[in-house]
């Protein structure tokens, strides 16, 4: 206890001595006065809680401390109740909530589909032959609004829009259809859009890249303030809560490509990729201002396969600072004008077998019964209609589908009965049909104070969406089975673990000043757009701009 203390005041003490220099620095800038910034840095990091971000804000000493001194709203909202990586990716910089952006899950099912596979994936073109909803021809398609690259070259043609991650669906999401370039990792290697290629930065990213997975690499440091955490907790046929991301040089060939998205590392290459992009490129140093998204998805991965509590989380919020440090470090020193946003797609919540440690006795895995085989079985035993070949169908985020090949009134009954199953049972907190979303009215207000009705509504899009959702009670784990290491811990929930994430505004000359209201995060759109003073149409967004001035200017006022 002592060591993390002592860590943790050595951590403070380095923070309070960088941060007078960045506010000396600063202050030379009036930021509501300044021109537009030349390129804006968007940066998501996948499943970074609100919760996350408090936890660990103490100990950072680089790239998240400098943002730390810019606009910080430590709880903005995800509000919709889908809270995954596709439709929090998708409100990022459209400003609009899945509801009208059409992005409602990662996959939906469409029954009417020509091909065998009826699910559909949110970045895919199923149009395409090719296509599959496991490996999908990648398209923004069901993206039924501009992002802010593609607002920004509506208006000048020459703003260039680029987008990095991991993750197809982040790219996609964050960029839109009309995007100069487009790269994620597939694999073992980062690849780009059906049709184009490799340009020489991802070449040699690659080739960096393929070394590294040749030679192995060793396990990464845990910080001194990272001891709690450090302990196994065990869970399937496994454990978690000790790992340090080390691969060994005999590790298999197939797994090298897994183990290194399982870590910093992929953080680490996704923003060296950025920074040999801005390069390339000349981003910042065009005709028009330009846009750069950079979405971090080894927060997600590690989340995912190891939970948020044990120490390969500590170790990725270490190694997390840094490379946002490295990525603010590159734009420093080519002296490019620039502002940077970063928030988050969604939460997420610990895995249920420590949180049963630590007093969270609630948290529990999902009965089976729930799954859609269970499901459509216990449908049929009341009803005598057959749907376990297809005609009830169910996405990982709750929503269900009944296909419209059965007659109107079975299709009725089936629905009916569905919704009696899930609310009678315990681990059901909700459930709404189309119908009754459908007459609910789009939330507006405090995200906080959303019914789950309206949080559900916020992530109904008539059409797309489910004929009914059902909603998973406070804690419960949508994995009946958890594998270690790869799947044990997930979000998607309608609760506030999973929708509350940190908004951060950081640009040279703004005055430092932290705001707890509950901001969403469709108002990101706005404000950029008010920052690089881009005319709107009224009714774009659905967020509104925030004034990130901190002082008597105001960065949302007309130009």
């Amino acid at each position: 206890m002592r060591r993390l203390l002592v860590a943790s005041a050595l951590a403070l003490s380095a923070a309070a001595v960088a941060v007078p220099a960045m506010a000396k620095e600063a202050a030379a800038v009036a930021p509501a006065d300044a021109p537009p910034p030349r390129l804006v840095v968007a940066v998501s990091v996948d499943q970074f809680s609100a919760d996350l971000f408090a936890q660990y804000r103490q100990f950072y000493t680089q790239g998240l401390a400098r943002l730390l001194q810019g606009a910080v709203f430590p709880s903005a909202f995800q509000s919709h109740a889908a809270t995954e990586t596709c439709p929090g990716h998708s409100t990022l910089l459209t400003g609009a909530h899945p509801s009208r952006n059409g992005i409602i899950a990662n996959n939906w099912f469409n029954l009417s589909l020509p091909r065998a596979d009826k699910r559909v994936y949110c970045a895919e073109d199923e149009s395409d032959p090719a296509s599959t909803s496991r490996d999908p021809v990648v398209s923004a398609v069901h993206l039924k609004v501009p992002t802010l690259g593609e607002l920004m070259k509506q208006a000048n043609p020459a703003s260039r829009n680029v987008a990095v991650s991991a993750k197809d669906r982040a790219v996609m999401m964050m960029g839109g259809n009309k995007i100069d370039a487009a790269y994620w990792w597939k694999g073992a290697s980062f690849t780009t859009l059906k049709g184009r290629t490799l340009s020489p930065a991802v070449e040699a990213q690659n080739a960096v890249i393929a070394k590294q997975l040749k030679a192995g690499f060793p396990a990464l440091p845990l910080p001194a303030w990272c001891g709690a955490a450090d302990r196994s907790i065990a869970v399937g046929k496994g454990a978690v809560g000790q790992g340090r991301f080390a691969m060994p040089k005999d590790a298999p060939e197939k797994a090298r490509g897994d183990m290194f998205r399982i870590s910093p590392r992929m953080d680490a290459a996704t923003v060296d990729l950025a920074n040999r992009l801005v390069d390339e490129m000349k981003l910042g140093q065009g005709a028009a201002s330009d846009v750069l998204s950079v979405s971090l998805s080894a927060t997600d991965y590690i989340g995912h396969g190891t939970g948020s509590e044990g120490a390969e989380m500590c170790i990725q919020m270490a190694q997390l600072d840094a490379a946002l440090g490295k990525l603010l470090a590159h734009l420093d020193k080519r002296k490019i004008d620039y502002a940077v946003v970063l928030s988050a797609d969604h939460g997420g919540l610990d895995l249920p077998e420590r949180l049963e440690q630590q007093a969270l006795p609630r948290a529990v895995r999902v009965d089976d019964a729930l799954s859609p085989g269970p499901l459509a079985k216990a449908v049929f035993a009341r009803t005598g209609i057959t749907v376990d070949k297809g005609p009830l169908l169910a996405s990982d985020g709750g929503d269900v589908w009944v296909s419209p090949a059965l007659a109107p009134d079975q299709r009725a009954k089936v629905i009916d009965t569905v919704v009696q199953i899930a609310r009678a049972h315990p681990q059901v907190v909700a459930v709404f049909t189309a119908a009754d979303l459908a007459a609910t009215p789009s939330p507006t207000g405090n995200p906080q104070d959303w019914t789950l009705k309206e949080r559900a509504r916020a992530s109904f899009h008539p059409g797309r969406s489910g004929d009914l959702v059902i909603l998973l009670d406070r804690a419960i784990t949508p994995i009946p089975e958890p594998i270690a290491g790869m799947y044990v811990a997930t979000h998607g929930s309608a609760f506030d673990y999973d929708r509350r994430v940190p908004l951060l505004f950081w640009r040279k000359g703004l005055t430092r000043f932290e705001q707890p209201a509950p901001v969403e995060t469709v108002d990101i759109a706005p404000t950029l757009a008010a920052l690089l003073r881009l005319k709107v149409a009224d009714g774009q967004f659905d967020g509104r701009c925030l004034d990130i001035d901190g002082g008597a200017g105001n960065t949302c006022a007309a130009k």
